[in-house]
């Protein structure tokens, strides 16, 4: 006969045997976030430009100008019928039509950003081929350096994301599953405290953290080369910080839910808001500047900054306090109000 373990250690041992014998668990915590950095990293990976493409409407001028346009390395260039020049333009097939002039008219939508660029393209193009030449000669050095590419970016959003969804769906759906099948309604039989049962979840979840985290950067390193390049105890700091706050958030949202489509619903519902806003697939700098301090205060965005300043801009512990801090008072109040609010049926 094995000693018995503190109650704290078994439930922990417990959750942890579940989740191991849970594949499809398994495979959402470790597989899918090396799927989703595979799929996006070779979308953005680093490779030139796209071309812009544009149309020269059917007319007089129109060959000589297609001739000009075709010249410039950043311009895919067709010739269409006025009408159908119109309709590409409407519908986004195209960012610019040009008609021929004298002098040329440009059809485009000064919102969109291809367009602007279209613009300087499909002018420079024609006002070189109308004999204009330059006084000034610049020289261009292209940045290649890792980390100012996109996966450099993406590789620390998609760990933040991977820590709120494993913390929040994991924690949350396994509370609400043991009380929609009366797991939880025997336990109240037993000498167990609420504190024990939430903090063992929260144990289990560390377990398999050191995987999951090492999958992900890891397999960044390898297949993209992404980097740490800050110090590993400031990304370690801020991996747990960010896991405690998520796994007090999934215990506080399931505190009361009764059912599973219940606490899925909870769950969209403050974890969407993170998802748009905290920077995971583009900068949150996008969004109004009145905005940004409240986006700021979300745990995600506290994260992925953290992650972002240790990884990309090898920032050390005084660079991420301040998220720290942040983190640790999303882990301390949802914690709290998790175990206050939390009942057993």
């Amino acid at each position: 006969m094995r000693r018995p373990m503190p109650p704290l250690a078994e439930l922990a041992l417990v959750r942890t045997k579940e989740f191991v014998r849970e594949p499809e668990a398994v495979f959402w915590v470790l597989v899918f976030p090396l799927i989703l950095a595979v799929g996006l990293g070779l979308a953005f990976r680093s490779r030139p430009p796209d071309r812009i493409p544009v149309a020269v409407a059917e007319g007089p001028g129109a060959g000589a100008a297609a001739a000009a346009l075709s010249r410039s390395p950043a311009l895919a260039v067709s010739t269409l019928s006025p009408g159908d020049g119109r309709e590409a333009l409407r519908t986004g097939r195209i960012a610019l039509l040009v008609e021929p002039g004298p002098p040329p008219t440009y059809r485009l939508d000064p919102t969109r950003p291809d367009a602007r660029a279209a613009r300087l393209e499909v002018d420079d193009a024609l006002q070189r081929a109308a004999g204009r030449t330059d006084p000034l000669r610049p020289r261009e050095e292209p940045v290649t350096e890792p980390g100012a590419r996109y996966i450099d970016f993406l590789l620390p959003g998609l760990l933040g994301l991977n820590l709120m969804g494993t913390g929040m769906w994991g924690l949350g759906f396994t509370v609400v599953t043991a009380r929609t099948k009366k797991l939880l309604k025997r336990l109240v039989a037993t000498p167990m405290r609420k504190r024990d049962y939430l903090l063992a979840l929260v144990l289990a979840r560390l377990v398999f953290l050191v995987a999951e985290v090492t999958a992900l950067v890891g397999f960044g390193w390898l297949a993209f080369g992404v980097a740490v390049r800050g110090p590993f105890v400031a990304l370690a700091l801020a991996i747990l910080a960010g896991t405690f706050a998520f796994a007090g958030l999934g215990l506080l949202v399931a505190a009361r839910a009764r059912t599973v489509e219940g606490v899925s619903g909870l769950m969209n519902v403050v974890m969407l808001p993170m998802w748009l806003l905290s920077g995971t697939f583009f900068s949150y700098e996008r969004f109004p500047e009145a905005a940004r301090p409240w986006i700021r205060l979300l745990p995600l965005t506290a994260l992925n900054d953290a992650l972002r300043a240790v990884m990309t801009e090898g920032h050390g512990l005084g660079g991420v306090l301040p998220e720290l801090v942040l983190l640790c008072v999303w882990a301390a109040v949802s914690f709290g109000l998790a175990l206050r609010l939390f009942r057993w049926s």
